[in-house]
């Protein structure tokens, strides 16, 4: 069977989804969602050594990567808006049943749809996908939440948000891929990754865009309740598979998923945001075993 990753668009909820996918149409989906400043590009790798098992589908959120978003659609940029135009993706490619990574703003994404649909999620693997306010790193956070403080509407010219514009910047952009990546391994990192993500965040309008989503990530916390009832109420098996030094979503966040979730798999590894960069392999490993004895019955 090939494990080719193939480049498709589908128009969903007025939005031309780019996505990438492999493995057997048959083969249970595992459905991968992305965060900031990201897209499916990071899962680029990890693809095709799931796809002899899953069917792995990979799109990119609106707002990111090749995903286009009409001007006239007048697209509002919320987690309501990302969840439900995934739900359309999903939908429309006739996926009901289907496992989920969330990295992220992957996490929010994902977790909505879970609330939406929960009979629809067979298992959740959670890469730096927060849902617990242990999770947040008190400094990468600070000037965010001074924003989501600053006024109860959006704005894009107050100082707090100006203050935000920075987190756009190529500087920022690479330190989430470095930071807390042992030395011996920086070299694994390709430049191509943070250099797309940077080239795309200079896009015009995309300042707006993610200062709109940074300002209504506030309303995530206050959804985290419901997401613990989910998990409690649900059973859904949980692989938290966390980057133990990343700054952005700290390993309590990781930890904290023990408290509600039944089905439990802990493992917190030696890198930072993003360790698909430098341990894809070992990834694919354990994402394959985890799943293969809960959806696959192996």
């Amino acid at each position: 069977m090939s494990t080719v990753t193939e480049l498709n668009t589908i128009t969903v909820d007025g939005v031309k989804v780019f996505y990438r996918a492999a493995g057997a149409p048959t083969a249970p989906v595992l459905l991968l969602l992305h965060g900031f400043p990201a897209s499916s590009f990071q899962f680029r790798e990890l693809i095709p050594l799931l796809a002899p098992k899953f069917r792995v589908v990979a799109p990119d959120l609106p707002g990111f990567g090749f995903t286009e978003v009409p001007a006239e659609r007048k697209y509002e940029y919320t987690f309501d808006s990302l969840s439900l135009t995934v739900e359309a993706f999903i939908d429309a490619l006739k996926i009901d049943k289907f496992a989920v990574y969330v990295f992220d703003y992957g996490a929010p994404t994902g977790f909505r749809i879970a609330l939406r649909h929960p009979k629809r999620i067979t298992a959740i693997v959670t890469q730096n996908g927060n849902a617990y306010d242990d999770g947040f790193g008190k400094e990468f956070w600070a000037p965010i939440e001074k924003y989501w403080a600053s006024s109860t509407s959006f704005t894009a010219d107050s100082p707090e948000a100006r203050a935000l514009v920075p987190f756009f910047g190529l500087d920022t952009t690479k330190w989430q891929y470095t930071h807390g990546v042992p030395a011996e391994l920086l070299h694994r990192i390709a430049p191509e990754a943070y250099t797309l993500d940077e080239a795309l965040l200079q896009r015009a309008g995309q300042t707006d865009i993610q200062l709109r989503l940074f300002f209504d990530y506030r309303t995530n916390p206050k959804q985290y309740p419901q997401w613990h009832e989910y998990l409690r109420s649900s059973g859904v098996p949980v692989l938290a598979i966390w980057g133990a030094n990343d700054a952005v979503f700290v390993k309590a966040g990781a930890e904290a998923f023990k408290r509600d979730a039944k089905d439990f798999v802990l493992e917190l590894v030696d890198s930072g945001h993003f360790p698909l960069e430098t341990l894809v392999g070992h990834f694919a490993e354990r994402i394959t075993e985890f799943l293969s004895k809960r959806i696959l019955g192996a």
